[in-house]
């Protein structure tokens, strides 16, 4: 089984290194981010990438459902995807295989702003603990974004309509806190509970929570079940 997972997600992942696209978001990613991180160092003077995580947070709302838009409805809109069931795969293999092919790229894209550490210990003593809580916390929020977007993909062969669904969830749940000043009691816990702001910012000022780890497994796992259920039961179609 490992290895058909293996397998696709390097077809996934050769597909997406032979098209200009991917450098194309690589470079702009970064780009963007390295504006951002050096405005904040210049305007905050602080060795802290804390205000870096809160900005990649929002800024991934955007580019992430761009980039998981197309894992399933570019297959039904080319008419490759009942090749795809056809062959000697299981809809958890193939639903797994493009999620892990997603998560590698988005590693790396991670991976390589991991420079902005070292950039700030060069300009004072910055707390190593709280960048790395930091890391894993923007790390889980971006596999659980790519947990939606693939599942928005796999209800639709329009890749507008997939990026579309993903922004109107991506920010229901990043805006809900900002609704918790009209409820009380259990909406208004509900609501902080619901937001990935609520979640993300313990890990970015290096607290770890078994609550802030449950939330974005339980949402990934969530995702992917809905994800391969969808597929199982072609409700693309």
């Amino acid at each position: 089984m490992m290895n058909k997972i293996i397998a696709l997600t390097k077809k996934e992942l050769h597909g997406y290194f032979s098209s200009p696209v991917a450098y194309i978001i690589l470079i702009a990613c970064l780009s963007l981010f390295n504006v951002l991180f050096f405005m904040l160092i210049e305007q905050n003077r602080e060795v802290s990438l804390r205000d870096i995580f809160q900005v990649m947070e929002f800024m991934f709302i955007f580019i992430i459902p761009l980039l998981t838009m197309k894992l399933f409805s570019e297959e039904k809109a080319n008419g490759t995807m009942e090749f795809l069931l056809t062959a000697p795969l299981t809809p958890s293999m193939i639903v797994l295989g493009k999620y892990f092919s997603m998560l590698i790229f988005y590693s790396l894209l991670i991976a390589v702003t991991s420079v902005y550490y070292f950039i700030v210990e060069y300009y004072g003593e910055p707390d190593p603990y709280s960048i790395l809580s930091g890391y894993i916390g923007i790390w889980l929020e971006g596999a659980f974004f790519i947990a939606i977007g693939l599942l928005t993909s796999s209800w639709t062969r329009n890749q507008i309509i997939a990026a579309m669904t993903s922004y109107v969830i991506l920010f229901s749940l990043y805006f809900s806190v900002s609704f918790t000043k009209y409820f009380t009691g259990f909406a208004e816990s509900f609501l902080m509970q619901l937001s990935t702001r609520t979640h993300l910012e313990n890990f970015a000022v290096g607290v770890i929570t078994a609550s802030d780890v449950i939330y974005y497994l339980a949402g990934i796992v969530l995702c992917l079940v809905l994800t391969t259920l969808s597929i199982n039961h072609k409700l693309w179609q």
